[in-house]
C-alpha cells in the first residue's frame, strides 16, 4: 500500500512538474518595442484544441492578486477575427502607438483580473491546423474552445479554482454562450460564474437585417472615420439575402452590390506591422512555419458554417443555472446595435429588478443600465463596436461593476 501511495505521489509530482514546465516555456520575458517593465507575468504559446488543432493564446496575470482574482477568457468574433485585437487595441495591458511601439494601457482589464486571450478557431491569427482543414461551425468551435481551456488549466493548474468568466465580443455573442453551455453540459471542473457579451450577435433578425441600409457608413462607429479596406460582397451580402428570405420578406437585396466587410473601417496597420515582426513572433514563441498574422482570416470567415442564428435557448439555459449574464453595447455601433440587444433581452420575458437608468464613470453618465434576475443590460455612451477601444475607462468600470454586481 505504501509503495502504491509513493508511486501515486511520484506520478502526481511528475504531472505537476510537466504542467509547470509547460507554463514556464511559454513565459514572455521581453517584448520588442516596449520600454517599460511590466509588473506582472504573461505567457504566450499554444493550446491543443482538438486533433491537429493548436490555438495560440496570450495570458496576462492580474496586476492585483493573481491567485484570488477572477479569471477571464476573452474572445473576439468575426467569425475569423483575432482576439489579439482585444489585447492590443481594447482591454489588454499592451497597446500600440501608430509607429508600432508598445505602451502600457492604464485601463487594462488585468488591473483586476487574470485574462486569457485565445485566437479561435484554427486559422485565426497565429492558430493553425496540421491537417490544413479550416472549415468549422458554431458547435465545433464551442468544443474546440472547451478543449483549449482544459489544456490551459493543465498548464496552469493553480488558476483552475479561480472564479471563471467568459467575455466575448461581436460574433463572440455566439462563441461565449455556446462555450458556457458546453462547459455546463460536460460537467467540467471549471468554476464558471458568468458570461459577458459586448456588442454581440444574439439574434440575426433583430440585428443583421438592418446592416444593409448602412452602406457607406462606418458601421462600427457611426461618429468615426472609416479607414478604408476592400469592399466585400460574397459571403456577407449572401448572409443578408438569406436573412431576408428566412424572415419572410419578398424583397431581396442586390447581393452583387459591395457592402462593408471585415475588417472594413478598422485601422489595424500597427498590429499587422508589430505582430509580423520576426522578433515579436520569437518573443511570443510563434514557430516560423506558422502563417503571417491577420486581423481577420478570409479563409476561416468564408468556410465558417453559422449554425446558431438565435441565442435565446442558450441564454435561457444559462439563466436557469444562475450564471451572471451581462449584455453590453456601445450606443453608436450599427454592426451589432444596442436596440437589437434590447429587443433580444425583451424577448426573454425576464422580470426587471430596476428601472432603465444611468450608470456613471468618474461622476459622469457613462451609459444606461437595467438589471434583471441574473442578467444586466447596459449601454456605453459614445462607444462603437469595440467598447474598450472607444471608451476604455468606462469599459474597465463596467467590468468592475459586473464583478461586484453593483451598478
Amino acid at each position: 500500500m505504501l509503495a502504491w501511495c509513493s508511486a501515486l505521489a511520484l506520478a502526481f509530482c511528475v504531472a505537476a512538474t510537466a504542467a509547470q514546465n509547460g507554463a514556464e516555456a511559454d513565459l514572455v520575458t521581453s517584448l520588442p518595442g516596449l520600454s517599460e517593465t511590466p509588473t506582472f507575468q504573461h505567457y504566450s504559446g499554444y493550446l491543443q484544441a482538438g486533433s491537429g488543432k493548436y490555438f495560440h493564446y496570450w495570458f496576462v496575470e492580474s496586476q492585483n492578486n493573481p491567485s484570488t482574482d477572477p479569471f477571464i477568457l476573452w474572445l473576439n468574433g468575426g467569425p475569423g477575427c483575432s482576439s489579439l485585437e482585444g489585447m492590443l487595441s481594447e482591454n489588454g495591458p499592451f497597446h500600440l502607438h501608430d509607429d508600432a511601439t508598445v505602451y502600457l494601457n492604464p485601463y487594462s482589464w488585468n488591473l483586476v483580473a487574470n485574462v486569457l486571450y485565445l485566437e479561435s478557431p484554427a486559422g485565426v491569427g497565429f492558430s493553425y491546423s496540421t491537417t490544413g482543414n479550416y472549415s468549422t461551425s458554431d458547435p465545433q468551435v464551442a468544443e474546440d474552445n472547451y478543449n483549449a481551456l482544459l489544456d490551459f488549466f493543465n498548464k496552469f493548474p493553480s488558476f483552475a479554482s479561480n472564479n471563471f468568466y467568459i467575455f466575448a465580443e461581436s460574433y463572440g455573442g455566439v462563441y461565449g454562450p455556446s462555450l458556457a453551455q458546453y462547459i455546463i453540459s460536460n460537467s467540467a471542473n471549471i468554476n464558471l460564474k458568468g458570461v459577458g457579451v459586448g456588442n454581440g450577435m444574439t439574434n440575426y433578425v433583430y440585428q443583421a437585417l438592418y446592416v444593409i441600409q448602412d452602406i457607406g457608413l462606418n458601421i462600427y462607429n457611426l461618429y468615426g472615420q472609416c479607414y478604408g479596406g476592400a469592399p466585400m460582397n460574397g459571403r456577407y451580402a449572401a448572409d443578408v439575402a438569406n436573412l431576408f428570405r428566412d424572415s419572410g420578406f419578398t424583397f431581396q437585396p442586390q447581393i452583387e452590390a459591395a457592402i462593408p466587410g471585415v475588417p472594413m473601417c478598422i485601422n489595424g496597420t500597427a498590429m499587422y506591422e508589430w505582430l509580423n515582426n520576426p522578433e515579436v513572433r520569437s518573443a511570443l514563441h510563434i514557430p516560423t512555419s506558422v502563417q503571417s498574422w491577420e486581423l481577420c482570416s478570409h479563409t476561416v470567415g468564408t468556410l465558417y458554417q453559422r449554425t446558431y442564428t438565435d441565442m435565446t435557448s442558450f441564454y435561457q439555459s444559462l439563466l436557469q443555472k444562475n450564471l451572471q449574464l451581462l449584455v453590453y453595447n456601445g450606443d453608436v455601433d450599427m454592426a451589432c446595435n444596442f436596440l437589437g440587444a434590447k429587443w433580444f433581452v425583451d424577448s426573454l420575458n425576464l422580470q426587471a429588478l430596476t428601472q432603465y437608468g444611468p450608470w456613471y464613470f468618474e461622476d459622469q453618465i457613462a451609459g444606461y443600465v437595467q438589471q434583471y434576475k441574473n442578467l444586466t443590460l447596459l449601454t456605453v455612451k459614445g462607444a462603437g463596436h469595440m467598447v474598450p477601444e472607444y471608451k476604455p475607462g468606462p469599459a474597465l468600470q463596467l467590468l468592475k461593476n459586473y464583478l461586484a454586481n453593483s451598478y
